[in-house]
């Protein structure tokens, strides 16, 4: 997707995925991460995502990453936190007590800025990017995270019906992108309830991706 788009949406204010409430299967299946207090968990394409304010608040520090500046701004007003701004390369840093958002493109940043990763939360990220980009992402991902634990969130529908964002991602593409360097387990599959866009018949599933041992 091009950056103006997602720049418009947020403009705009159409975030009909912005849920405004913490993801009922990360609430489900997070303690399938194993994460301690103080555990650092990044969730990619982040926008203004309750369940950052949720993860926070079971102790974990969380970064992410973004490509609106709205996004984030309305991210820490909701916290009620006032975020440390200063630039890294082409990206922002917003900083505060137990989070870092870095604003721009999530291919700008590296592990070094990133930082040792304990896990990754994926609801809206490879669901929001069409198909030519997602390999380049699962690849890029991977990387930067030293192939940290992951949960992963996709929808399943019947493309022909609906145009994503978000896109649908089954089984056999989250196989083919992450297979190679994690042993993966669906945890969950539940009706999306209401039709996804209150229009098409979906899934939601939640996939465990843990790394595989050299």
């Amino acid at each position: 997707m091009e950056p103006d788009f997602w720049h418009r949406k947020w403009q705009r204010n159409e975030i009909a995925f912005h849920e405004g409430r913490p993801n009922a299967l990360l609430v489900r299946h997070v303690d399938r991460l194993s994460l301690a207090a103080g555990s650092h968990v990044f969730v990619p394409l982040c926008g203004k995502s309750a369940d950052i304010g949720w993860l926070m608040a079971r102790g974990l520090r969380v970064s992410g990453a973004e490509l609106s500046r709205d996004a984030v701004d309305q991210l820490f007003a909701d916290l009620a936190l006032e975020p440390a701004i200063t630039r890294a390369g082409s990206l922002t840093h917003y900083r505060a007590a137990g989070i870092d958002i870095h604003v721009g493109d999530v291919f700008a940043l590296s592990a070094d800025i990133l930082g040792r990763v304990d896990a990754v939360y994926d609801r809206a990220a490879l669901v929001a990017l069409p198909a030519m980009m997602r390999t380049r992402y699962a690849g890029h991902l991977t990387r930067i995270t030293a192939a940290a634990a992951q949960l992963l969130i996709c929808f399943e529908y019947d493309p022909s019906l609906m145009d994503g964002p978000p896109f649908s991602v089954g089984e056999e593409e989250v196989r083919s992108l992450y297979a190679r360097d994690y042993a993966l387990s669906r945890l969950d599959r539940v009706p999306v309830a209401g039709r996804l866009k209150g229009t098409v018949e979906a899934t939601e599933s939640v996939w465990l991706l843990e790394r595989r041992e050299v």
